[in-house]
C-alpha cells in the first residue's frame, strides 16, 4: 500500500463511529488472550504432558528472541513515521516494524498449540490473521511486516518443534 491508501484508511478507521474503539480494543483483546491462553497451555501441558514442556518454552522463546535482535539490527520505520499521520493505535516506539512481533507471537503461539490441539492451534492462526489485519488498519505495520512475521512465526514454530521432536 502507498502514503495515500494507508493515509485513507487510518482516516477512514478514526472517522467511523467505534472504528477506532474497536480496532484498539481488539488489538489489546487478542493480545492479551493469547498470552493468558499459552500460559494455560504451559500449565496444562505441566500437568498432562511434561515431556512437551521444554520444547513448549525453549522453541518460542528461542524464537521470540532471534526476531527480537533482527528487528533491533533493521530498524525499520513504521507506517506513521515514513508517512507522517497519527496512528490508530497508539505507539511511542519508533522503528521495530520488521518483522511484526505481534503477528510473529500469535503465529509462534498458534504453533505451539498445534503440538497438543491442532483445532486450538487452527483457532489461533486465525486470531493471527486478524491481528495482522488490525495492526495494518492501526497504522503501525506495514502488509509486509505481518506477513514476515506470520511467515517467521510458522517456520519458525515448525522447524524448532520438528528439530526437537
Amino acid at each position: 500500500m502507498n502514503e495515500n491508501i494507508y493515509c485513507k484508511l487510518t482516516e477512514a478507521v478514526k472517522k467511523s463511529r467505534f472504528g477506532g474503539t474497536l480496532v484498539r480494543l481488539l488489538d489489546k483483546m487478542i493480545t492479551i488472550i493469547t498470552g493468558i491462553s499459552y500460559l494455560v497451555l504451559l500449565c496444562y501441558i505441566y500437568k498432562y504432558s511434561r515431556n512437551l514442556l521444554y520444547a513448549e518454552i525453549l522453541v518460542p522463546g528461542v524464537s521470540f528472541v532471534l526476531v527480537t535482535i533482527a528487528r533491533d539490527l533493521l530498524g525499520a520505520r513504521r507506517p506513521y513515521e515514513v508517512y507522517g499521520f497519527e496512528p490508530v493505535i497508539k505507539k511511542e516506539t519508533v522503528a521495530h516494524s520488521f518483522p511484526s512481533r505481534h503477528v510473529f507471537s500469535i503465529f509462534m503461539i498458534a504453533m505451539a498449540f498445534m503440538q497438543v490441539s491442532p483445532i486450538l492451534g487452527r483457532n489461533f492462526l486465525i486470531f493471527g490473521l486478524v491481528l495482522a489485519c488490525i495492526r495494518v488498519m492501526g497504522g503501525v505495520h506495514f502488509i509486509k511486516d505481518v506477513v514476515a512475521g506470520a511467515l517467521l512465526g510458522i517456520l519458525m514454530g515448525r522447524l524448532g518443534f520438528y528439530l526437537i521432536f
